[in-house]
């Protein structure tokens, strides 16, 4: 089985997304097509890899994800955007060199890179990119075809602007990242970020200007009743804050409720063993 995962910014109102799977299952006619997500902000190429980075870690070795998000080439910039193959973690990665790998990795390294620098010859794929020409290069990875063969060995790739943690003494300042559906306020603050501190030192989250605070982290949604807001570090150790339940039509969940949006500050102060101040003395 070929697993061939599909992340654009295409949405659902369309044909684009049918016109890709149409172009997998004629290139690759034994592909198992998994849908990432559709929803991603037009050319927000730091949301695709937020979205693929929080699943690729599911799926089996030799999975190749095809990322549609400001994919066509742009041949006027200094150092030219080119569809690109990454090789990391035993899986493929087919997306133009746009900013999407630097968002993906990070600060880690991918095993292999190799740009298709021969797509100014084929006037046919510069547009619809994701369909025309990364579904090929797809089929010529399941193929066995030498990526040498078709495409040139590279070492850098662009990097994304993407918002780190400030952390500082006694403080972490995080920004939200992602909404999810069920209206929960998904931050880049890592579980190894917050560790850092030492286990059972006091803390309390701040989000909205102090307007709202939460001073534990639950381990599940149901350690608090319905309803009540919580934090929590999610399946990929980021934290988060939500409402047990909250998204049921009325309330929207946390970021409703809240009026919480992305790139908005969180705010984590720590009191440390031995410090004059006490958890009261935050609030």
């Amino acid at each position: 089985m070929q697993i061939v995962t599909l992340t654009t910014d295409s949405g659902l109102q369309d044909f684009y997304v049918a016109a890709m799977k149409g172009a997998v299952l004629k290139n690759i006619p034994a592909a198992t097509i998994i849908d990432v997500s559709h929803s991603v902000k037009p050319f927000d190429v730091a949301e695709a890899a937020f979205q693929l980075h929080c699943c690729f870690r599911d799926f089996p070795d030799g999975t190749i994800h095809i990322v549609g998000v400001d994919s066509e080439p742009n041949f006027n910039t200094k150092v030219p955007s080119l569809p690109t193959i990454m090789f990391y973690k035993n899986q493929y990665f087919i997306s133009n060199d746009n900013g999407f790998f630097g968002a993906f990795l990070d600060d880690d390294v991918p095993e292999a890179l190799y740009r298709f620098s021969a797509v100014a010859s084929f006037p046919e794929m510069l547009s619809f990119t994701a369909k025309n020409c990364f579904i090929q290069l797809a089929a010529k990875i399941i193929a066995k075809t030498a990526i040498e063969s078709f495409a040139e060995p590279v070492f850098t790739y662009k990097k994304a602007f993407s918002q780190k943690p400030i952390i500082e003494q006694y403080l972490i300042q995080g920004t939200v990242i992602h909404i999810d559906t069920f209206g929960n306020i998904i931050t880049n603050v890592k579980k190894s970020d917050f560790e850092r501190f030492g286990e059972g030192t006091p803390f309390v989250i701040y989000y909205l200007h102090k307007n709202y605070h939460i001073d534990q982290i639950s381990t599940y949604y149901n350690d608090v009743s319905s309803g009540e807001r919580l934090a929590i570090f999610n399946s990929n150790n980021l934290l988060e804050i939500a409402i047990n339940r909250g998204a049921n039509g009325s309330t929207g969940g946390a970021a409703k409720l809240f009026g919480v949006r992305v790139g908005e500050i969180i705010r984590i102060e720590f009191t440390p063993a031995g410090s004059r101040a006490d958890i009261h003395s935050l609030f």
